[in-house]
């Protein structure tokens, strides 16, 4: 019996496995992987797939990250915020359209005006939905006292990646001004709030090593997260890590595989998560996203933006369906998800399986402790 298979045959990899599972680059290898992570899906989370409409409701970004097309650096990008109606629209419009969730998410920013917008829209988002609509923010490091009025507000799940779990590597493509340590505790505030927690990485950096990939799956056991929003790395022209890439073949192929190979090691080993199969998937394969649902991802992400704002929100070349409309992009990817022998989850929200299993143990050892 080889490694993998062997790996493949325990009821949940070892943390020392999982670097062997991403290293795994043969071609029937690969095939087994990611056959092993999709039957892990269907047990744990079956298979149902779950939109989140995204919004891009803002390009407006106080960062500066070295490999983001919205940076705030970047002069060639023209800004925009959308206006509350027009988002407040989508939302009704999503719900009507049976999606159990939408997400908001911008570049980011805290000034008073960008947080009484986000509490706006949190509020009228749940009121036009009966209080239907799951919400997801995903708009970057906030203090406490804002995280805790966009949870009252109703805002329920939050997605603010990390990019990375090694504090060195995140050093060396974010400017000296933007601080692991700081977006690890946001991480821990949103947790300790009670949001539903996202977080995640990007795959196949310059210099990145599968071993740092395998502590960044450990990185999402260790600080709870239960919903993974995580992509490959795809160069944008406009930044500094593009043009400082120095002995660095980039492949579009191999890209693809790594990348699913994140997914299906990160499903084997976390189980009942929520992973997404994001829309940098499709850049580099047409069929990339399907490929993400069958090495073991549940959640798809449509975007709901109006195609007029989409080309000014590229976070790397190449982004797929900026000129699609939310209704295409709807029946597109209906025809695509339901010809794997998938499902859509439509009327659904969709929480993180991990998620309320926590809570409900958490509610079960309360009650225990009250009654002794």
């Amino acid at each position: 019996m080889s490694r993998l298979d062997a790996i493949l045959a325990k009821p949940r990899p070892d943390p020392g496995d999982l670097a062997a599972l991403l290293g795994a680059q043969a071609p029937e290898e690969q095939t087994r992987l990611l056959a092993a992570a999709y039957a892990v899906k269907v047990r744990e989370v079956g298979s149902v797939v779950y939109f989140r409409g995204l919004f891009e409701l803002s390009n407006r970004c106080n960062k500066d990250c070295l490999y983001c097309g919205i940076r705030r650096s970047n002069q060639k990008v023209e800004r925009y915020t959308v206006p509350v109606d027009e988002i407040l629209g989508g939302a009704r419009w999503a719900w009507e359209q049976g999606y159990g969730s939408v997400v908001l998410q911008s570049g980011e920013r805290s000034d008073p005006a960008f947080i009484d917008l986000i509490t706006e829209l949190v509020t009228k988002i749940r009121g036009l939905s009966n209080d239907q609509l799951a919400i997801t923010l995903s708009v970057g490091e906030q203090s406490e006292a804002t995280y805790r009025t966009w949870f009252e507000a109703g805002a329920e799940r939050y997605l603010l990646r990390i990019e990375t779990s090694d504090p060195d590597f995140y050093r060396r493509i974010h400017p000296a001004d933007h601080s692991w340590e700081r977006r690890r505790d946001c991480l821990r505030l949103l947790h300790s709030i009670g949001y539903q927690l996202g977080s995640g990485v990007m795959i196949g950096l310059p210099g990145q090593s599968v071993e740092q990939l395998a502590r960044d799956i450990l990185f999402f056991e260790q600080e709870k997260v239960v919903m993974i929003g995580m992509g490959p790395f795809i160069p944008h022209a406009h930044t500094p890590l593009r043009d400082g890439i120095r002995n660095f073949v980039w492949k579009r192929h191999a890209q693809l595989a790594l990348a699913l190979r994140m997914i299906a090691a990160t499903r084997l080993y976390l189980q009942d998560v929520n992973i997404a199969a994001a829309t940098a998937l499709q850049t580099l394969a047409p069929d990339g996203r399907e490929q993400g649902l069958m090495a073991g991802a549940n959640v798809i992400m449509p975007n709901l933006t109006d195609p007029k704002y989409r080309s000014a929100y590229q976070l790397y070349d190449g982004k797929p369906c900026l000129d699609e409309s939310a209704t295409q992009c709807r029946g597109c990817l209906e025809t695509r998800i339901t010809s794997l022998g998938e499902t859509i989850g439509f009327g659904q929200r969709g929480d993180s399986r991990r998620f309320l299993g926590r809570n409900v143990a958490a509610a079960t050892k309360e009650a225990i402790c009250r009654k002794g």
